[in-house]
């Protein structure tokens, strides 16, 4: 059996306390082997997004792990601790809402090359390096988030996540807010950082097409569980769950 470079076992995540305690996962295990793309779908409020923070660390976890090449994250402290987090970067669904309207894209960067320094002129090479990988030009480091289109702050994330040299990417809901010419242009670019930068990656929607263009497996989440899971091709052909059935004729 191939080793995971990514996986959750067991999963279990949990906001507030006592009778008021909400379980969002249910012990969900799963894992996406190096090199590959795990598509994960389900509808609105099914937990997708609560277990890619989970893998970040953003969300806490109750109960089971999470680990990276077989190391549990949960007994890392420290520079350890940041030294691994730094390993999984995650891609946010709104760039505009993560990015800092008051920093320039090169600092932007910079601040992801170099967390201490964060000093655009000082990383300029490495900046315009990350910014030319995803298709915009070094020039973009002197602009602000605003003077951009969705799909070019969508590159401009991209960029600040690579830019961290992270060996696993969690991107959530990426193309969601983009039009199809522009959500086409950044699932390209995608797959081929994936391919060029030996990319582990983790991608999330909610659109089935899209999760079949981008990934070799895909899982199916339903009210916080795993349903179903397995090579897309097998999952999409035949599924074996009716919710995924439902899931696949409403994409049409």
């Amino acid at each position: 059996m191939t080793p995971m470079k990514l996986a959750v076992e067991n999963l279990t995540v949990a906001f507030g306390r006592g009778r008021r305690a909400r379980t969002v996962l249910h012990g969900v295990s799963l894992g996406v082997a190096p090199g590959r793309t795990l598509g994960l779908v389900g509808e609105s409020g099914s937990g997708k997004s609560t277990l890619a923070k989970a893998v970040v660390g953003i969300n806490p976890v109750a109960a089971g792990r999470v680990t990276l090449d077989g190391r549990d994250l949960a007994g890392l402290t420290g520079r350890a601790l940041t030294a691994v987090r730094r390993r999984i970067q995650l891609i946010p669904q709104d760039p505009y809402a993560s990015l800092d309207p008051r920093m320039t894209v090169g600092r932007t960067i910079a601040e992801a090359v170099d967390p201490a320094g964060a000093d655009a002129k000082a990383h300029a090479e490495e900046v315009t390096h990350w910014l030319e990988t995803v298709a915009l030009d070094g020039s973009a480091a002197d602009r602000y988030p605003h003077e951009f289109s969705g799909g070019q702050r969508q590159r401009i994330a991209v960029a600040r996540a690579l830019a961290v040299r992270p060996e696993v990417i969690v991107a959530d809901e990426i193309t969601s807010a983009l039009d199809a010419s522009v959500q086409a242009e950044v699932l390209n670019l995608l797959a081929e950082l994936r391919r060029d930068l030996d990319l582990t990656m983790v991608f999330i929607s909610h659109d089935l097409a899209v999760v079949r263009h981008v990934s070799d497996e895909v899982a199916v989440l339903r009210h916080g569980e795993l349903v179903e899971r397995g090579p897309v091709g097998e999952v999409y052909g035949a599924p074996q769950r009716s919710y995924t059935r439902k899931l696949l004729a409403a994409a049409g």
